[in-house]
């Protein structure tokens, strides 16, 4: 029987935020009206926008604290001798400001990554008369010192890299009084110093076209992994698919962190880490200890891999995630507990040196949550602070734990290594694209480290991430997620967003970044709203690109954005000018006149037919992903409406690919899949993506946006059209996969 979702029901149309509240959000990047999907102007509501600097930390709530805030924002403006952090490309010469006291002597350096120095950093100008610590030129208490700000341009060749600027302040003898000294004096020196990144300006796109298959690893299996894809299967599917296919790269699902203890949180787009992978996917046999286990051990490794693995027969059932968190965790305790060779030991010291502080927080947080559960709000209050006495505390009597899940990550970040060699040697040009989820889980350890104690609110904690209404969702969308603080992250000179690209980038082809559109701007949804209730916060994306552009040139890694939905117009030049792939969905390449031609899509970009947040292909030529959302009250509108649009779609694709002589009068479901694929190849995409599950014709999502207990989001194994499970061993052999597979071959 159908039911539909009870009629949403819109917030009335608010009034434009105006005066010094708006002045205030906009200071703050906070935006107070956004172009909506329909292209009508949406303005924020004034309760909104005072929640959402809240969420930013700055009061709001009365007039006052308006007037206050504001000038408390230039107060501090003024008051920084240099930007918290410079970011350029290489070839430009950045000018940034400077402030001191008026008629100051100022020195600037610039020293280089390897050690060089430059000083030819030239002055463009100075503001016209001294400025004020208050606002708008007014000073706002009777001994407001004064600052000149000042001008300063960069060397256009600089190179690529982290360097750091200098500058060094020394008042003239004619100091006026209220500038911090008297006449005839001289101030203390003052020297400051701030991050400068030099990025690409044009990150290099993968050479050719390749083709390659997209998959949620868990969901794949082989008979020799623990009851959910892991490390050892993404080695042999990228060898496999690269050696007698010509396959380029792998695309997997994010392989972030999740809680070490159960119930595992089943969505990888929502870990507790992204700095960090999850041990889950190691494969615990291809540890080197693991062959040193005594006999009695090992008979106990072997029982508790067949735990896994032992109601794995049923062709309907679903991926047990904490039955195998369970076994693995006990299997790998095993392993740990082996002594290593001095290479081997010698190899996880310096893994530690180079993780540092951020791994032994992560294995702090993990210890914690296998003593005092998975939420830290809830845990005694002096261990919600990572930098307490009581969790220094902790941490000596939860060594052994501490050390086991740093070492966890050791071996996991070996396997990652190993899957990507085993790509590039079997002949990828590309790789295994690994994917960057867009935050990470508000009860995690980023959220630990970075939301409290020396992260210094980072992390903003007060709000949530998510999408406003829009084609898909006409209540907006909620992700759970704290977002980056744009001021603290700047602050922090964005050492918190470098070090996690530059772990994601570690063995990485390729990254996927999902939305993308989050570094430009985020829907902030303050805590207790609606989704549908927020605005967006604007970042600094010169500096947000620029460097996931620096780090990706670093790795010598391409960059795919998952640009999907609301797109401001430019955004999509602005990336592909950085050389940074955007994402095309054959379905949504269509304008009122009906489906645009492949050859009009996009050069740089990542080309598919389906996504994980869509049906399979089978599923929607048979309108079986309607009748689902249908079944589960997940339509806006009537049945017999979606079912209309749906089919009206579809078959605006078949005739194309019939005008185009790619699909013969009663072709099949098989044959149909195929001609869509090779209407893809004649996009001059660089990258073109197969869902694997269109590979073997299996009709489930792995994931229904819009349900949580409604549907196993996250949860199914890789099936063939009657569900019966389809593992990696049977993929290599499967008619229909290398049939498909020959028409990608053809590009």
């Amino acid at each position: 029987m159908e039911r539909t979702t009870t009629e949403y029901q819109a917030p009335p149309a608010a009034e434009p935020v105006t005066g010094d509240l708006a002045r205030l959000a906009g200071a703050y990047g906070v935006a107070t009206e956004h172009h909506g999907w329909r292209g009508d102007v949406v303005h924020a509501e004034e309760a909104t926008v005072r929640a959402v600097l809240a969420a930013l930390g700055v009061p709001a709530d009365t007039p006052e604290d308006v007037r206050s805030s504001l000038a408390a924002h230039e107060r501090a403006r003024l008051q920084r001798l240099l930007p918290p952090v410079v970011v350029t490309r290489v070839g430009r010469s950045e000018t940034f400001p400077v402030h001191t006291p008026p008629g100051a002597l100022v020195e600037l350096w610039v020293e280089q990554e390897d050690g060089g120095v430059r000083r030819d950093i030239a002055e463009r100008g100075r503001h016209p008369a001294p400025v004020t610590g208050g606002v708008g030129g007014r000073p706002d208490n009777a001994t407001a010192p004064a600052v000149q700000e000042r001008a300063y341009a960069l060397p256009a060749d600089l190179p690529i890299g982290w360097h750091t600027l200098h500058a060094r302040v020394l008042a003239t003898p004619d100091t006026p009084r209220g500038s911090g000294g008297e006449p005839g004096t001289l101030l203390r020196e003052r020297h400051v110093t701030a991050p400068l990144a030099v990025t690409p300006a044009r990150l290099a796109p993968p050479s050719g076209r390749s083709w390659g298959f997209m998959v949620q690893l868990y969901s794949l299996l082989s008979r020799r992994s623990w009851g959910m894809g892991d490390l050892g299967d993404l080695a042999d599917l990228a060898g496999w698919s690269a050696r007698r296919h010509g396959a380029g790269f792998v695309l997997v699902n994010p392989l972030h962190a999740a809680s070490p203890v159960t119930p595992v949180e089943p969505s990888p787009y929502l870990p507790v880490s992204r700095r960090f992978t999850d041990p889950m996917y190691v494969r615990v046999e291809a540890i080197p200890e693991y062959a040193y286990l005594t006999p009695i051990e090992y008979a106990v490794a072997e029982e508790l891999r067949l735990r896994t693995t032992d109601e794995a027969t049923d062709p309907a059932d679903r991926l047990d995630r904490d039955r195998v968190r369970g076994a693995k965790r006990e299997a790998l305790a095993l392993v740990h507990k082996v002594p290593r060779s001095p290479g081997r030991e010698a190899a996880y010291r310096d893994f530690l040196a180079a993780e540092g502080r951020w791994l032994d927080d992560h294995a702090t947080w993990c210890a914690l949550v296998e003593e005092h559960g998975p939420d830290w709000h809830a845990w005694p209050e002096e261990l919600r602070d990572p930098d307490s006495p009581a969790v220094h505390r902790v941490r000596q009597r939860l060594a052994p734990s501490i050390d086991f899940h740093r070492w966890c990550q050791w071996v996991a970040d070996e396997q990652l290594a190993d899957a990507q060699r085993t790509a590039r040697a079997a002949g990828m040009a590309v790789g295994v694209v690994h994917d960057l989820a867009v935050g990470v889980h508000p009860d995690g350890s980023d959220a630990w480290i970075l939301g409290a104690g020396r992260g210094g609110g980072v992390l903003a904690l007060g709000a949530t991430g998510g999408a406003p209404p829009d084609a898909m969702s006409a209540f907006g969308q909620d992700w759970s997620q704290p977002p980056w603080h744009p001021v603290r992250l700047a602050e922090a000179g964005y050492a918190p967003y470098r070090e996690l690209l530059r772990s994601v980038f570690r063995n990485a082809g390729a990254v996927r970044v999902d939305h993308i559109l989050g570094l430009f701007r985020f829907w902030w949804i303050p805590r207790g709203n609606r989704p549908d209730r927020g605005a967006y916060v604007r970042y600094d994306h010169e500096a947000m690109v620029g460097i996931l552009a620096l780090e990706a040139h670093r790795a010598g890694a391409a960059v795919v954005g998952e640009d999907l939905g609301t797109v401001e117009p430019w955004v999509r030049d602005y990336l592909a000018e950085r050389g940074i792939l955007g994402t095309s969905v054959l379905w949504f390449e269509q304008s009122d006149k009906g489906p645009t031609a492949p050859e009009e899509w996009r050069e740089l970009s990542l080309a598919t037919l389906t996504t994980h947040d869509l049906a399979p292909t089978a599923s929607r030529l048979a309108g079986e992903d309607v009748e689902l959302r249908a079944a589960l009250g997940l339509l806006t509108g009537s049945p017999d409406d979606a079912r209309a649009e749906a089919d009206a779609d579809r078959d605006a694709w078949l005739d194309l690919l019939r005008a185009r002589g790619l699909l013969r009068p009663g072709a099949g479901e098989r044959e149909t899949v195929e001609a869509l694929h090779r209407l893809l190849v004649r996009a001059p995409c660089r990258m073109l993506g197969v869902w694997l599950p269109d590979a073997v014709g299996d009709r489930r999502p792995q994931n229904l946006p819009g349900t949580s207990r409604e549907y196993p989001n996250w949860l199914l194994p890789v099936a063939d059209p009657a569900g019966r499970r389809v593992l990696l061993e049977d993929l290599a052999v499967n008619p229909r996969a290398a049939s498909l597979a020959r028409v990608l071959r053809g590009l």
